[in-house]
Protein backbone atom coordinates (compact mmCIF):
# COMPACT_ATOMS: atom_id res chain seq x y z
CA UNK A 1 0.00 0.00 0.00
CA UNK A 2 3.05 2.48 1.03
CA UNK A 3 4.39 1.84 -2.62
CA UNK A 4 1.40 2.60 -4.43
CA UNK A 5 0.94 5.84 -2.82
CA UNK A 6 4.19 6.66 -2.78
CA UNK A 7 4.06 6.07 -6.79
CA UNK A 8 0.91 8.29 -7.12
CA UNK A 9 2.81 11.12 -4.75
CA UNK A 10 5.27 11.15 -6.85
CA UNK A 11 3.35 11.44 -10.48
CA UNK A 12 1.55 14.40 -9.12
CA UNK A 13 4.40 15.99 -8.50
CA UNK A 14 6.08 15.19 -11.65
CA UNK A 15 8.62 12.47 -11.01
CA UNK A 16 9.32 9.79 -13.43
CA UNK A 17 8.88 6.54 -11.33
CA UNK A 18 9.98 4.38 -13.75
CA UNK A 19 13.42 3.39 -12.66
CA UNK A 20 15.43 -0.34 -12.05
CA UNK A 21 18.06 -1.05 -8.88
CA UNK A 22 20.44 -4.06 -9.72
CA UNK A 23 17.95 -6.83 -8.62
CA UNK A 24 21.04 -9.04 -8.28
CA UNK A 25 22.38 -7.13 -5.35
CA UNK A 26 21.62 -8.17 -1.97
CA UNK A 27 24.29 -6.03 -0.17
CA UNK A 28 25.80 -2.69 -0.49
CA UNK A 29 26.31 0.88 0.56
CA UNK A 30 24.19 2.99 -1.58
CA UNK A 31 25.28 6.73 -2.02
CA UNK A 32 22.81 9.40 -2.74
CA UNK A 33 23.65 12.54 -3.85
CA UNK A 34 23.79 15.18 -4.40
CA UNK A 35 22.69 15.95 -1.26
CA UNK A 36 21.66 19.76 -1.14
CA UNK A 37 17.82 19.88 0.51
CA UNK A 38 15.82 18.06 3.53
CA UNK A 39 13.64 17.22 0.08
CA UNK A 40 16.02 14.39 -0.28
CA UNK A 41 15.15 12.65 2.34
CA UNK A 42 11.00 12.15 1.44
CA UNK A 43 12.44 11.66 -2.33
CA UNK A 44 14.65 8.73 -1.05
CA UNK A 45 12.20 7.06 1.58
CA UNK A 46 9.68 7.10 -1.66
CA UNK A 47 11.77 5.57 -4.32
CA UNK A 48 13.19 3.25 -1.98
CA UNK A 49 9.44 2.07 -1.48
CA UNK A 50 8.77 2.55 -5.11
CA UNK A 51 12.01 0.01 -5.80
CA UNK A 52 10.88 -2.43 -3.10
CA UNK A 53 13.86 -2.12 -1.28
CA UNK A 54 12.83 -3.72 2.41
CA UNK A 55 16.26 -4.12 3.21
CA UNK A 56 17.92 -0.68 2.88
CA UNK A 57 18.54 1.80 5.64
CA UNK A 58 20.12 4.86 6.01
CA UNK A 59 22.82 6.23 8.19
CA UNK A 60 22.34 9.45 9.53
CA UNK A 61 23.75 12.05 11.97
CA UNK A 62 23.45 11.23 15.61
CA UNK A 63 21.53 14.43 16.29
CA UNK A 64 18.33 13.06 14.11
CA UNK A 65 17.93 10.30 16.32
CA UNK A 66 17.66 12.79 19.38
CA UNK A 67 14.72 14.08 20.77
CA UNK A 68 10.93 13.56 19.93
CA UNK A 69 12.01 12.46 15.90
CA UNK A 70 14.27 9.66 17.07
CA UNK A 71 11.65 6.89 16.51
CA UNK A 72 10.18 8.30 13.50
CA UNK A 73 13.70 8.15 12.11
CA UNK A 74 14.37 4.68 13.80
CA UNK A 75 11.35 3.24 12.85
CA UNK A 76 11.96 4.30 8.76
CA UNK A 77 15.09 2.61 8.92
CA UNK A 78 17.78 5.18 9.86
CA UNK A 79 20.95 4.11 12.02
CA UNK A 80 22.50 6.71 14.22
CA UNK A 81 26.44 7.50 13.61
CA UNK A 82 28.34 9.69 16.05
CA UNK A 83 30.69 10.96 13.93
CA UNK A 84 32.63 12.83 16.61
CA UNK A 85 32.36 9.50 18.58
CA UNK A 86 36.13 7.38 19.30
CA UNK A 87 34.46 4.37 18.21
CA UNK A 88 35.17 4.12 14.46
CA UNK A 89 32.42 4.30 12.37
CA UNK A 90 33.22 2.59 9.82
CA UNK A 91 34.04 -0.89 11.52
CA UNK A 92 30.72 -0.06 13.44
CA UNK A 93 28.42 -0.42 10.16
CA UNK A 94 31.02 -3.04 8.75
CA UNK A 95 30.13 -5.05 12.04
CA UNK A 96 26.21 -4.45 10.92
CA UNK A 97 26.44 -5.35 7.69
CA UNK A 98 28.54 -8.59 8.61
CA UNK A 99 25.76 -9.39 10.91
CA UNK A 100 23.12 -9.78 7.87
CA UNK A 101 22.76 -11.62 5.12
CA UNK A 102 20.76 -8.87 2.82
CA UNK A 103 21.21 -5.37 3.87
CA UNK A 104 21.71 -2.11 2.01
CA UNK A 105 22.98 1.43 4.05
CA UNK A 106 22.34 4.37 2.50
CA UNK A 107 23.96 7.75 2.92
CA UNK A 108 25.00 11.15 1.24
CA UNK A 109 28.98 10.85 -0.12
CA UNK A 110 28.80 14.87 0.78
CA UNK A 111 27.92 13.73 4.64
CA UNK A 112 26.22 17.31 4.69
CA UNK A 113 23.48 19.35 2.70
CA UNK A 114 25.82 22.09 2.70
CA UNK A 115 28.46 22.77 -0.69
CA UNK A 116 31.57 20.44 -0.14
CA UNK A 117 35.17 20.75 -1.41
CA UNK A 118 35.52 17.14 -1.35
CA UNK A 119 33.65 14.23 -0.89
CA UNK A 120 33.76 12.25 2.69
CA UNK A 121 35.34 8.83 2.56
CA UNK A 122 33.88 6.97 5.12
CA UNK A 123 31.05 5.38 2.48
CA UNK A 124 34.17 4.06 0.15
CA UNK A 125 36.09 2.39 2.85
CA UNK A 126 32.74 0.21 4.30
CA UNK A 127 32.23 -0.90 0.69
CA UNK A 128 36.24 -1.99 0.65
CA UNK A 129 36.32 -3.56 4.37
CA UNK A 130 32.95 -5.19 4.15
CA UNK A 131 33.71 -6.63 0.23
CA UNK A 132 30.22 -5.01 -1.20
CA UNK A 133 29.66 -2.87 -3.97
CA UNK A 134 28.66 0.68 -4.43
CA UNK A 135 25.62 1.38 -5.65
CA UNK A 136 24.90 5.31 -6.70
CA UNK A 137 22.04 7.02 -6.45
CA UNK A 138 21.81 10.38 -7.94
CA UNK A 139 18.58 12.58 -7.13
CA UNK A 140 17.95 14.58 -10.26
CA UNK A 141 15.71 17.55 -9.45
CA UNK A 142 16.08 19.12 -12.85
CA UNK A 143 14.29 16.23 -14.73
CA UNK A 144 12.26 14.69 -11.52
CA UNK A 145 13.62 11.31 -11.30
CA UNK A 146 16.61 9.29 -9.78
CA UNK A 147 19.50 7.93 -11.77
CA UNK A 148 21.18 4.46 -10.46
CA UNK A 149 24.39 3.33 -11.40
CA UNK A 150 25.65 0.14 -11.92
CA UNK A 151 26.82 -1.88 -8.64
CA UNK A 152 30.60 -1.18 -8.45
CA UNK A 153 33.45 -2.57 -6.44
CA UNK A 154 36.10 -0.71 -4.90
CA UNK A 155 39.46 -1.13 -6.14
CA UNK A 156 43.12 -0.76 -5.67
CA UNK A 157 43.30 3.31 -6.71
CA UNK A 158 40.75 4.99 -4.45
CA UNK A 159 41.73 8.06 -6.77
CA UNK A 160 40.14 6.04 -10.00
CA UNK A 161 37.11 5.39 -8.10
CA UNK A 162 36.36 9.11 -6.57
CA UNK A 163 36.94 9.97 -10.43
CA UNK A 164 34.04 7.50 -11.01
CA UNK A 165 31.98 8.74 -8.59
CA UNK A 166 32.50 12.29 -9.29
CA UNK A 167 31.85 11.72 -13.19
CA UNK A 168 28.39 10.21 -12.14
CA UNK A 169 26.94 12.87 -9.79
CA UNK A 170 28.74 16.19 -11.38
CA UNK A 171 25.89 16.64 -14.19
CA UNK A 172 23.36 15.84 -11.78
CA UNK A 173 21.42 18.59 -10.51
CA UNK A 174 19.99 18.60 -6.77
CA UNK A 175 16.89 20.81 -5.68
CA UNK A 176 19.83 23.49 -4.82
CA UNK A 177 21.97 23.03 -7.99
CA UNK A 178 24.51 25.48 -6.34
CA UNK A 179 25.37 23.03 -3.82
CA UNK A 180 25.78 20.10 -6.25
CA UNK A 181 29.12 17.98 -7.12
CA UNK A 182 29.83 20.05 -10.27
CA UNK A 183 32.85 20.96 -8.90
CA UNK A 184 34.08 19.25 -6.11
CA UNK A 185 37.05 17.82 -6.35
CA UNK A 186 38.73 13.99 -5.77
CA UNK A 187 40.65 14.64 -2.45
CA UNK A 188 43.33 12.12 -3.76
CA UNK A 189 44.35 14.86 -7.35
CA UNK A 190 48.01 15.79 -5.96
Amino acid sequence: MQRVCWTILLRILGWNTDVQFPNDVKKCVIIAGPHTHWMDFPIGLAYRSILRLKNARFLGKKELFDGPLGFFFRWVGGIPADRFSKHNVVDQVVDILTKESEMMIALSPEGTRNKVDHLRTGFYHIAKKAGIPIVMVGFDFKNRRIIVSEPFYTSDCEKTDFDLILRFFAPIQGKIPSKGMAETKNQFNV
